[in-house]
């Protein structure tokens, strides 16, 4: 009863923020979804993520294994899903990419928050930020057939990233003053990309929900399984074991759908992953998290 009550402390308020985006759009309320995307991805989740790696407090080696483990599991989870599309005779372009990665960011981040606290998010931020590298290149180049180093070195998280790591390996800190104004910032990250992604989720329309479903169904075993297994095989401590497979176990990103509106791809089909293996994810996380905890 205790364990169950904890993982609905820990989930409830991911997908109650979720639910008032999601309200938000179907009672007719203004919400430019490109905005608030823009500052959280330009401004606020780079403070968040630089804040959060420049005061953990995460050992040397614990950091290296949990990178080293994340690398393999999204490279086995990469050359899993590029076979299974092919032998499914499924467009590459379309497909690939939403199976191969997750909402690492809108769920995983404050999922990782609230179940492991301080620590677990700055677990968190770095499978985050392994898997914000691959998808800005190798996921780029998946859905519109080319790739942009450039892309990558201007992005804000790449940086916020980068600094985060130095300043943490260095065991440095940014004035008082600096830190307090930098934490407020990205402290706006996780309510504001909770409640974007329930307006996202509010405004999609999935086709062949069916087959949308299955595909979602066999992502969620896929990436559990990998993770899972990665994570043992490098003997990653009980919080970092658990954010790893947490993080890798979230469903189908929302941006997977706005890189294929953008490059042509079948943006309704994504659509349809999306909603189908968020949906599944209100199941499927707490289960995870009663498994890991």
């Amino acid at each position: 009863m205790n364990l169950a009550l904890t993982v609905f402390e820990i989930v409830a308020p991911v997908f109650l923020l979720a639910g008032i985006g999601f309200a938000w759009v179907k009672v007719g309320l203004e919400y430019r979804i490109q905005f608030v995307t823009q500052l959280a991805m330009t401004l606020s989740l780079p403070c968040l993520i630089f804040v959060s790696l420049m005061q953990s407090h995460i050992d040397t080696e614990a950091l290296k294994s949990l990178s080293i483990a994340a690398i393999v599991a999204y490279g086995i989870i990469t050359i899993v899903f590029l076979i299974l599309v092919q032998l499914l005779g499924l467009k590459t372009r379309t497909y690939s990419a939403p199976l191969i990665f997750g909402n690492t960011g809108n769920l995983g981040l404050p999922l990782a928050l609230f179940a492991f606290g301080e620590l677990g998010l700055s677990y968190a931020v770095i499978v985050f930020a392994i898997m914000a590298l691959w998808s800005y290149t190798f996921g780029i180049w998946l859905v519109a057939g080319k790739g942009s180093l450039h892309k990558v070195l201007c992005e804000p998280l790449v940086w916020g990233t980068i600094l985060g790591i130095i300043f943490l390996w260095q065991d440095w800190e940014t004035p008082i003053f600096l830190t307090n104004a930098l934490l407020l910032i990205g402290q706006m990250a996780i309510p504001m990309m909770l409640i974007t992604l329930g307006v996202a989720l509010a405004r999609l329309s999935g086709n062949d929900f069916i087959q949308a479903a299955i595909l979602s169904f066999i992502k969620l075993i896929l990436c559990v399984g990998i993770a899972w297994a990665s994570g043992y095989y490098f003997d990653l401590d009980q919080t970092a074991f658990g954010v790893l497979v947490l993080q890798v176990a979230t469903p189908v990103a929302v941006t997977s759908y706005l890189l294929a509106e953008k490059y042509g791809a079948d943006a309704q089909s994504v659509a349809g992953l999306v909603v189908a293996s968020t949906l599944m994810s209100v199941g499927a996380l707490p289960l995870i998290l009663a498994a890991i905890l």
